[in-house]
Formats: C-alpha cells, sequence, structure tokens
C-alpha cells in the first residue's frame, strides 16, 4: 500500500478550507515527514511545517494542544521561545492501521480566535478529529482502487490460463468480462462485451453442480455450472464458470465436486433414538449393502444418506441425487439409465449420461422411492441385482460400482397390498432398513436442533440471538410438528424475520398455530369439574371458554390462581390475558 498523502492533495485542499473557516485559525495538512501539502496561511506548499505541537503529537499518536505557548513545558527547549508570535497550537495525527500517515496542524496569532476555541475546546477537537479519520477513509479508498485495478489485471489474466468459461455479468444482465475459453465455446467474438446474457436453469442437478442454457444473442448452449456472487470490486456482479455438456459427458466426475460435508456431528439431538442412529450409522456405513430409509417427510431422511455416505471409504466419490417425485415421469427414465445419440426425438445430440452412470464409483440416492412408476421399478431391480446399467437406446451394458440408498415418507408394504409397488423390489432394497422417528416421537431433541438452526440463521441474518423464550421452549416441546424438523426450521426462521435487536427468541415472534394449545376432553372434566356431555360437542372455543371461567371458579380470579390455570393449560400468562380479552371473561 502506498503512504503518500500527497496523492489525495485535491482533496485535502477541500477538508483545510472547511476546517480553517470552522476555526479561523492557519490550517496546515502535512505528511508523516512533516512536509506540507496543503493548509492555509502564508507558508508555502513543500516545506517543513514547524512546532512543538506536532513533534509531541508524532511521538504520542494523539492529539495535541499547547494553549500558551512560550509558557508550556514543551516550548522549553525551542530556539524560536522568545521570538514565537503563536497564541495556541493544536495537532491531530491522521492515523492508518496504528500508525501516523499525517497531520492537521492548526495554529492561532489572535487572541480573540484563541478564546472562542477554548469556550468550545471539545467540541472543536472532536471535529477536526473526525476530520483526520475523513482524510484517512479517503486515503485508504484510494489506495483500494489502485489495488482493484491491479487485481483486476491480474484475474484476467489467471481466467484466461482455466480450462472452463467464465463470464461476469452485471445486474441488468450485461456481460462485463468474458475469458478466452468462454468465447471460443460461445463463438461470437468479444463484441459480446455488454451484450445481454440469459442463463436460464433446468432444474437438473448433477452432483451438487446445476445444468443451465446459456444464451447469448443467438447462440444457445446447455453447460453444467455455478453462479457466484461477485464483489471483490465493489460492483454488484455475478460470476458464471461452466463447462459443456460434452466434456461432462467425457468426463464429468472430474469437473464437480463431489466432497460431501454431512457427518454424524450433523445429526443432532440428545434422544436415546438419535443417539442410535448416529450409533448405527458409524456401523453401517463401511458397508456396500443398499440401504432403505423410511420416515415422515422432513425427519431428514437425506442427512442420514448423506452421513452414510460420508463415513465410508467412498466420501471422496459421487454422491448422487435423484428424487423420483419431482421429475415427471416420461424423463424420469433417460435421468436414470440416460441415453445415447438419436435414442429418441428431442433427445441431445451428444447422448447424455445417466444418474447410475455418473455415480460410478460413488452412491446413487433414490429419493421418494415410493412414487416410481412399475415399469421403471423392474429396471431398478436388475440394476441392483446386475450392478448394470444400459443406456436407452443402446445394446451395450455399463458395469457400476455403486451403493444404492433409497428413502420414502410413504407405506411401502401397504403399496404393495395395492399393487403399486413391487415385493421384490421392495426386500431388495431393503437390505438394511432405517427408519427416522417424527420428531413428536424423540422430544429431547427439539432444543437442540432448534439450538443448531438459531446458529445458522444467526449466520445467514447476521443476528445475535443466543437464548430462547421459556415459554417459546415449553411451546415448542408440547407441539406436535406434523412436518418434522422442516416444519421446525421454518418457524425458526419466521421468528428471526419477526425478531428486533434483542438476543432472545420471544413469544411474541412465534406463529399463532403454536399458540394455540387444544384441551382434551379428559383434562376439562379433570381440572375444571365438567359433568355435562353436551359441553364437549361444541365448537373448540366454547369449550375453551367454559373451562377458563369454570377454572376461574376453582383455582380465583387472582394473579396467583390465573398462574395456576395458565400452567394447567400448558400456555404463558401473557397469552391466557390474551383469551380473557378475547372471550371478554
Amino acid at each position: 500500500m502506498k503512504t503518500d498523502l500527497l496523492m489525495i492533495k485535491d482533496e485535502l485542499k477541500k477538508y483545510a478550507k472547511t476546517i480553517s473557516k470552522l476555526f479561523s485559525m492557519d490550517v496546515g495538512i502535512c505528511d508523516k515527514n512533516l512536509t506540507r501539502i496543503t493548509g492555509s496561511g502564508p507558508q508555502k506548499i513543500g516545506e517543513q511545517i514547524k512546532g512543538r505541537a506536532n513533534k509531541k503529537t508524532l511521538e504520542t499518536k494523539e492529539t495535541t494542544v499547547i494553549l500558551n505557548p512560550r509558557e508550556d513545558e514543551i516550548c522549553s527547549g525551542c530556539s524560536e521561545k522568545n521570538s514565537c508570535l503563536e497564541v495556541l497550537e493544536i495537532s491531530t495525527p491522521i492515523m492508518y492501521e496504528g500508525e501516523i500517515i499525517g497531520l492537521i496542524s492548526l495554529v492561532s496569532f489572535d487572541e480573540n480566535q484563541k478564546k472562542r476555541v477554548l469556550d468550545n475546546l471539545k467540541n472543536y477537537l472532536d471535529f477536526v478529529e473526525q476530520m483526520a479519520e475523513l482524510i484517512s477513509i479517503r486515503f485508504i479508498e484510494y489506495n483500494e482502487n489502485l489495488e482493484k485495478t491491479e487485481r483486476e489485471n491480474i484475474l484476467s489474466t489467471i481466467l484466461n490460463t482455466i480450462q472452463k468459461g467464465v463470464l461476469r455479468f452485471n445486474k441488468n444482465k450485461d456481460i462485463t468480462s468474458i475469458n478466452n475459453f468462454a468465447l471460443k465455446k460461445i463463438d461470437l467474438g468479444r463484441a459480446i462485451i455488454g451484450e445481454k446474457v440469459f442463463i436460464e436453469s433446468q432444474n437438473d442437478f448433477i452432483m451438487e453442480q446445476e445444468i443451465y442454457k446459456l444464451k447469448v444473442q443467438n447462440k444457445e448452449l446447455l453447460v453444467l455450472g455455478k453462479i457466484f456472487p461477485f464483489e471483490a470490486f465493489g460492483k454488484n456482479e455475478k460470476i458464471f464458470i461452466f463447462d459443456d455438456m460434452n466434456k461432462v459427458n467425457e468426463g464429468i466426475r472430474e469437473l464437480v465436486e463431489t466432497s460431501n460435508s454431512v457427518s454424524l456431528k450433523n445429526i443432532i439431538g440428545e434422544s436415546e433414538f438419535t443417539k442410535l442412529l448416529r450409533e448405527r450409522i458409524k456401523h453401517v456405513a463401511p458397508s456396500k449393502s443398499t440401504v432403505l430409509i423410511t420416515g415422515e417427510s422432513g425427519t431428514g431422511k437425506e442427512l442420514v444418506a448423506r452421513a452414510l455416505h460420508y463415513h465410508s471409504d467412498r466420501r471422496n466419490s459421487p454422491f448422487v441425487v435423484i428424487n423420483c417425485a419431482a421429475i415427471p415421469e416420461s424423463l424420469l427414465e433417460s435421468e436414470l439409465f440416460g441415453y445415447v445419440r438419436g435414442a429418441f426425438t428431442g433427445a441431445d445430440k451428444n447422448g447424455r449420461m445417466g444418474k447410475f452412470e455418473l455415480a460410478n464409483g460413488g452412491v446413487i440416492f433414490l429419493d421418494e422411492i415410493g412414487d416410481m412408476p412399475l415399469y421403471l421399478q423392474a429396471k431398478i431391480l436388475r440394476v441392483i441385482q446386475e450392478r448394470k446399467v444400459t443406456r436407452i437406446g443402446s445394446n451395450r451394458d455399463i458395469d457400476l460400482d455403486i451403493r444404492i440408498i433409497a428413502a420414502t415418507n410413504v407405506d411401502l408394504e401397504r403399496k404393495i397390498l395395492e399393487k403399486e409397488f413391487r415385493e421384490d423390489l421392495y426386500y431388495r432394497l431393503k437390505v438394511i432398513p432405517f427408519e427416522v422417528a417424527p420428531l413428536r416421537k424423540r422430544v429431547e431433541d427439539i432444543l437442540p436442533i432448534t439450538k443448531n438452526l438459531i446458529e445458522k440463521y444467526n449466520k445467514i441474518t447476521e443476528k445475535y440471538i443466543n437464548f430462547i423464550d421459556t415459554e417459546v421452549e415449553r411451546l415448542f416441546l408440547n407441539y406436535s410438528w406434523p412436518g418434522n424438523i422442516r416444519e421446525l426450521e421454518n418457524v425458526v426462521e419466521f421468528m428471526f424475520n419477526l425478531s428486533d435487536d434483542s438476543d432472545i427468541l420471544s413469544l411474541s415472534t412465534i406463529p399463532e398455530k403454536l399458540i394455540e394449545i387444544k384441551i382434551s376432553d379428559k383434562d376439562l372434566k379433570k381440572d375444571c369439574y365438567l359433568s355435562e356431555k353436551n359441553d364437549c360437542l361444541e365448537d373448540f372455543e366454547n369449550i375453551e371458554k367454559k373451562y377458563i371461567q369454570k377454572a376461574l371458579e376453582v383455582f380465583g380470579k387472582d394473579t396467583e390462581g390465573k398462574k395456576i390455570i395458565a400452567s394447567k393449560m400448558n400456555i404463558g400468562l401473557t397469552t391466557l390475558y390474551r383469551k380473557l380479552q378475547k372471550y371478554k371473561i
């Protein structure tokens, strides 16, 4: 970084003029060697600024004020002490990373000026120190701009050596830069700088990289790539790094990210079930046997699959995910098995690898296997039995070394009875069964998972929530969580969006549905002595109103009685008061 304040002398003139106008004193701005850069008064640019206050500031790195030159101790050794006409000296350092890069020097020769400054000295000193900080910031910005230009040139050189397409574009989708590899693939010449680029997701992922349709002018390419935010040079841009599908089909596993960061530490929870689940994953992971994971939606079945992959000897090999319910039935076969050139109308002229082939050497995760059509189930069965796959339109078998992990949230045995799922496939998949329990059956996991989610959303939202209100904890523990962990995460995210700058997740941010605690008939009769059966046939609000009224008679209408009622209803006292107001009790 350059440290010469002379580079921003034009800006320093403006600051010096502002300071001089406010103080009505002579102002000089100098560099760390006390060489004058700009200022007011008779002293010339380039001369050495004198004054004992300046020398003291260089020593202490703090603002120095000499109220009575000639009489102050600082001036005792000055050769010009007897001829000095100054009545006030102020010297303030301009700092960068703990070091002085210059000074603001103020000198007064007039007692009236001095009196005016001394009457409001603190405010004047605060102002000049703020001006010193502004100069420091402007100096840093100037250097950063120089560095940006240098980095731009270096980046351009590097990008042109990368054997992947790199394309930068702004918020208006205008191309701002492109490397030579991308130019060659798009084949339109450098005139495309400034042209619009359209990058459209094809809603397809191969080993965590997405397939896009890239369109510039009249050229369209199907590419595999990733989009990243690009703000390194203070620009609100994005960068797209891609490769064409030809190269992908030749050696895709060398081009995409195959690492998997989900390990046992990501299986959060303290329940007996979760502890046993972690132990079982650890024991089963090294095996090559097929795994079937069952459980309700949102319980974390894919997390289990990824942990099995991470702790196996295939952790550095592909982990390929296919959601059997998300892909149209007409496309599912080609997605799974791939196809050769000309296999069907609309097929890519270069052919395409299927998910099984892409997973070769690693793991394929068949999510929502229960929704796979019957005709494909027979082909999946063959792949499992023979460990071979054949592309559509080809007669050549491709040997597979893969581990198959399947998951479903439906009852496959019921589907077998309904003739919607093959029994032989079911038993081929269920070599090692895993059942992931719903959240309501492992209540001990709710708060640990919540705290983990709080850490996640603290990073995302840049908030600093460290605590959970006890009423919120109670509601979380008593809610049934039909959507399981996925629903819990949605609720936490919702609460983060409504939370203020405090460090606690409070009851005021919780979704209304969690506050509405249902009361069973048994509780009504036990706690409120309700005997008429017809009361239980009324709607919930009437039942709740009668419950509260009867409870007030039994436990009393004072604060202590209301606390007991709130406790029996498993709600907070604030919520009870809200219900009293609602029912006009």
